[in-house]
């Protein structure tokens, strides 16, 4: 859930609807970006709020992941989890690109 990068509103409305649909909580929601921040994010959490930044804003990052998040992440997550959470990353920027380009409007999407 990382469309606060985009200030998209109509992304962020998605992904606070599906979070809380697989109950995440409202302080995780409301404290999302400023979560290096706050406490309620685990360890494996964070590193895939880590891993997201660095996928998510490539214009600021020209170079691959650091090796340091990439064993970070890959010590937390076996190879299946890792390889979806950089898939769904992807497709979750894919989305933001799209609906950025369309025009899409908050509101009319529900889980």
């Amino acid at each position: 859930m990382y469309s606060d990068r985009y200030r998209t509103a109509e992304d962020y409305e998605l992904f606070v609807r599906m979070a809380r649909k697989h109950g995440a909580s409202d302080e995780k929601l409301f404290a999302v970006g400023a979560w290096r921040h706050t406490p309620y994010f685990s360890d494996a959490e964070r590193i895939a709020l880590e891993l997201t930044e660095e996928l998510t804003a490539l214009a600021g990052h020209p170079d691959a992941v650091p090796d340091e998040l990439w064993d970070a992440a890959a010590d937390e997550f076996d190879a299946s989890q890792l390889a979806a959470l950089v898939l769904a990353v992807g497709q979750i920027n894919l989305w933001n690109r799209v609906n950025h380009a369309t025009r899409q409007e908050a509101g009319s999407w529900r889980p």
